[in-house]
């Protein structure tokens, strides 16, 4: 197994989770689409990515063209950070970029019927708007619900295949690994530096 892999399936839910604005790309040659879109991921009894969900504008004519072939690939990144040699005592060491990163090759399932459409987006605006203060929901849309939500196209995507990296210094000597750690620190990204902290902890 890669250094690289994720340790459990649930790391990889916990990116889509953390990071959900992905690409979603399909098709080749006059076919070629890419849009970015929120997904959502619908975990299993394991903690691990079962399926992902989530909606186009239903103008977009990728919706057309994944009607017609459905394989797509999904695109996620998660906390990434150029990582300097400036911040380390040895400056034999090389530039790197730290990332963690998940690919997933899918079959996308549109639907339209309400309750589904409605249950999603009840589902996306929850896990955004989260716990923040003044909280908004769906039905403040209120008349408007009807013609905003015939404006999209739902969708679940089966997965096919999985490919995910966690590039987060498994790789780094314990002096290397500590003062890129403090570079991340002074440098203010929290989010990189909390991630391979983490991994770390299991090395």
């Amino acid at each position: 197994m890669s250094k690289f892999a994720a340790r459990t399936a649930a790391d990889t839910a916990r990116l889509v989770e953390a990071s959900p604005l992905a690409w979603v790309v399909s098709g080749v040659g006059e076919n070629f689409r890419a849009t970015l879109l929120p997904i959502r991921a619908v975990t299993d009894d394991k903690g691990g990515v079962a399926r992902l969900t989530g909606h186009f504008a239903r103008r977009n004519d990728q919706v057309t063209l994944l009607s017609v072939d459905p394989r797509a690939t999904i695109l996620f990144l998660g906390p990434h950070g150029y990582v300097s040699p400036s911040w380390m005592a040895d400056r034999t060491q090389a530039p790197t970029w730290n990332y963690a990163s998940a690919q997933f090759l899918v079959e996308i399932e549109f639907f339209d019927d309400p309750p589904r459409v409605r249950a999603h987006l009840d589902d996306l605006v929850q896990a955004m708007e989260g716990d923040r203060a003044n909280a908004w929901t769906v039905d403040e849309t209120a008349q408007r619900y009807a013609a905003l939500s015939r404006n999209i196209a739902g969708f679940d995507a089966r997965i096919i295949e999985t490919r995910e990296k966690f590039k987060l210094g498994q790789d780094e000597r314990p002096d290397v690994f500590a003062d890129i750690m403090s570079g991340l620190e002074r440098t203010g990204q929290r989010d990189l530096h909390d991630w391979m902290a983490v991994f770390a902890a299991e090395k």
